[in-house]
């Protein structure tokens, strides 16, 4: 938990209004409260947990279902409603799950809580770091996990000679984003030209760092790991679908999943990625080298488990695992 951060005299703190709904009952707007009012900090396993989502899916239905069998009081709030406040209290709830869809107003809303000195999962740091790949393979690589061959170059000049340097074929993809959009295999220089020139003329100038991997032959499928509270929860295999191109092994691509048996490798490598950028809740990606061995793609801090739990059917109930997980995180005893 980080300290509240004094600017000059001033404490920051953080004080959130948003659409609140209170156990399964709703209500209208809260308020972090001032120190003096019930329910500011100090509350301790009395308090409700918060819950911070702006769209409510399947996923956070059932995680709130869960929080419900546990007897767990939880709040929700709206993340495109919340604002937080220098000079306020520390935040009311002992611990904040963070489901906020958005990376940049999941990673901000983090901030927001941890400058008022309260706890989040995920941290603003994880969030960050698991956000940007090219941070994320450094990390992984330094602490000397297996990843895919990865370069970063500065201008979409400079990529062309960088490819080359990776071969072909090999995979372009943004620095941020997810569900495997705007990922592009080329596999010759003629193809990779023409993407570099469309990157070129993107308007945004984080859009012309090129992140640039080799391209893993796989059996048409990635594996996905969710770990949480640094233990594995299981994996499926997910296969991609042809409105990926074959390749692309992302459930919002089409790709369909099954259940994967988890060896000590796989599991050794999905904890050990989750704990390297800090993520308390991780789904970890890894790649079959040619039927050999495992790479680790990359983590993603804000998992979506609704194609993993089809395929784990009720051998995993990935929503309770959270719900026990951030309800330990209340009560002191998981932290």
């Amino acid at each position: 938990m980080s300290p509240p951060a004094q600017t000059g005299t001033a404490r920051t703190g953080a004080a959130w209004t948003g659409t609140a709904r209170t156990g399964t009952a709703q209500s209208g707007a809260t308020a972090w409260p001032r120190a003096s009012e019930p329910g500011a900090a100090g509350a301790g396993a009395a308090a409700p947990v918060g819950l911070i989502a702006s769209r409510v899916r399947l996923d956070e239905k059932r995680i709130m279902a869960a929080l419900d069998r546990r007897a767990v009081p939880y709040e929700r709030l709206d993340g495109r409603t919340c604002r937080y406040e220098l000079d306020a209290a520390p935040p009311p709830w002992p611990v904040v799950l963070n489901r906020e869809i958005g990376q940049v107003r999941a990673a901000y809303a983090a901030h927001g809580v941890e400058a008022g000195g309260g706890t989040v999962v995920n941290s603003a740091a994880a969030i960050e770091l698991c956000g940007d790949k090219w941070r994320t393979s450094v990390a992984l690589r330094r602490a000397g996990l297996p990843i895919p061959r990865t370069a970063l170059a500065l201008t979409p000049e400079a990529a062309l000679d960088t490819i080359e340097r990776i071969g072909y074929p090999a995979v372009i993809k943004p620095l941020q984003g997810s569900w495997g959009r705007l990922v592009t295999a080329v596999r010759d220089r003629h193809a990779a030209a023409a993407v570099l020139e469309h990157v070129a003329a993107l308007p945004s100038p984080q859009s012309h760092i090129v992140y640039v991997q080799e391209f893993i032959d796989t059996p048409g499928r990635d594996v996905r790991a969710i770990v949480i509270g640094g233990r594995l929860v299981g994996a499926v295999y997910r296969s991609a679908g042809e409105a990926a191109g074959g390749w692309r092994a992302n459930v919002a691509l089409g790709a369909t999943t099954e259940r994967c048996a988890v060896t000590p490798e796989l599991a050794e490598l999905a904890e050990e990625a989750a704990r390297v950028v800090g993520a308390d809740i991780a789904g970890v990606d890894l790649l079959e080298e040619r039927g050999e061995r495992l790479l680790v793609l990359e983590v993603n801090s804000g998992v979506e488990f609704s194609g993993f739990q089809e395929a784990m059917g009720d051998t995993v109930d990935v929503a309770d695992q959270i719900a026990g997980y951030v309800a330990a995180c209340r009560e002191g005893v998981w932290m």
